[in-house]
């Protein structure tokens, strides 16, 4: 895949976590609703696992999930093999700034607040993607040193 559709992917993904950020509070938490719901009819019960706190949850994993494939396409973008560690690097620091620009961005959102928790569940995702990428690598030369 060419750089530009990468870095397209990039600002599209971008995008969609801007207009999800935008909506109102009542229209985010609606949506939350409604993936419970559906998480329900579909035999995963996640009241019984959650209670009270199961559309917390699926907000939270949502955060959590953005920032996770935010990371990804990033790396891909970034991705330089000379220079993997800058790669790592530079992605986590992005996904980490957009998080804080996305918390500023609620602050202004009716019925939305700001909140530090929200920006390290976000980097949380990243760096968890940072991980899976830093495994993946790893295999992957093992795998051709093992040829």
């Amino acid at each position: 895949m060419n750089k530009k559709i990468k870095w397209l992917l990039v600002f599209l993904w971008m995008i969609l976590i801007f207009s999800f950020s935008s909506q109102s509070g009542v229209a985010s938490d609606e949506k939350s609703r409604f993936i419970v719901y559906l998480f329900n009819e579909s035999g995963i019960n996640l009241n019984s696992v959650f209670g009270n706190l199961a559309n917390f949850a699926v907000r939270k994993f949502s955060h959590f999930t953005e920032y996770f494939i935010l990371y990804i396409l990033l790396f891909n973008a970034l991705y330089e093999k000379s220079k993997m560690k800058k790669t790592f690097l530079l992605s986590i620091v992005i996904v980490f700034l957009y998080a804080c620009s996305d918390e500023i961005h609620q602050f202004f959102v009716p019925g939305r607040s700001s909140r530090i928790r929200d920006v390290i569940i976000d980097t949380s995702g990243g760096f968890a993607s940072l991980l899976c990428c830093l495994f993946h690598s790893r295999r992957k030369n093992k795998y051709r040193r093992d040829l």
